[in-house]
């Protein structure tokens, strides 16, 4: 029996609409799907009904399988043949440990292809009206994580991203977010430096609350931020109050 192919997709930030055609096309094709607990069930439903469908999702502290248990599983459907897609939610080389997929599938002989998807740091500024960079604001931006692979802090130099970046994007960073502002501010980051906490980003569940770099924790304590939850830092933040500004004053004058 000839070996199938594994696909490594990304579907995106959250709205099932922001997913490629060619993700898409392989979800239609797919004989087993495993997926993550971000995908939306839009997108499930999009498989064939006979397909076989893996949940292996990973929350904060509690992971449904081990990363060893996944591989294993592509590695074994694919040598039977089959069309296996593997669905992240994002893009699966950002955050989405999709190169240690590949690394395994490539040791096995197994062949894939990764299938990239709107990662969640654009996708939700966009929606969010919050653009990374801003002619005059902010020519650099950084996507880092919150929250190292053991679960714990992350090893991200914080004293060195407060002075070298425009715009921060932190990924999983709620649960770190009391020693990720107290870094920045130690650092010499300045307490009024605008922020943003966007819950569920690009949903119809999605949140988004405004601040300070100094206020972003009570912030967080307050609006009770839960997961999945994306965190920026930065001036280009109040391109999304002015933008807003600009749609209420246009909605008056049009009802005035």
């Amino acid at each position: 029996m000839s070996r199938g192919l594994v696909s490594i997709v990304g579907a995106g930030p959250g709205d099932p609409e922001l997913i490629t055609v060619k993700a898409l096309r392989r979800i239609q094709t797919a004989d087993v799907l495993l997926y993550d607990r971000l995908v939306n069930d839009d997108l499930l439903a999009e498989a064939p009904d006979a397909a076989l469908r893996i949940y292996c999702g990973k929350a904060p502290g509690l992971h449904s399988m081990s990363q060893e248990i996944i591989g294993r599983l592509l590695v074994a459907h694919a040598a039977e043949g089959k069309q296996v897609v593997r669905l992240k939610g994002g893009d699966p080389f950002i955050f989405g440990r999709g190169g240690e997929e590949a690394l395994v599938l490539a040791e096995a002989g197994i062949p894939f292809e990764v299938i990239p998807g709107i990662t969640s740091a654009v996708g939700t500024s966009a929606s969010s009206l919050i653009p990374l960079t801003h002619r005059g604001v902010a020519s650099t931006f950084a996507c880092v994580t919150g929250t190292g692979s053991d679960g714990r802090v992350s090893s991200v130099r914080w004293d060195l991203l407060a002075h070298s970046v425009d715009t921060l994007v932190i990924y999983m960073g709620i649960s770190q977010l009391p020693l990720i502002q107290r870094e920045l501010l130690q650092s010499g980051k300045s307490s009024s430096t605008p922020a943003a906490l966007i819950e569920r980003g690009t949903t119809a569940n999605e949140r988004i609350i405004t601040g300070t770099l100094g206020q972003l924790y009570a912030l967080s304590l307050s609006e009770k931020v839960n997961n999945p939850a994306l965190i920026i830092i930065g001036e280009a933040v109040l391109v999304r109050e002015q933008l807003i500004q600009l749609q209420r004053a246009a909605d008056t004058s049009m009802t005035g």
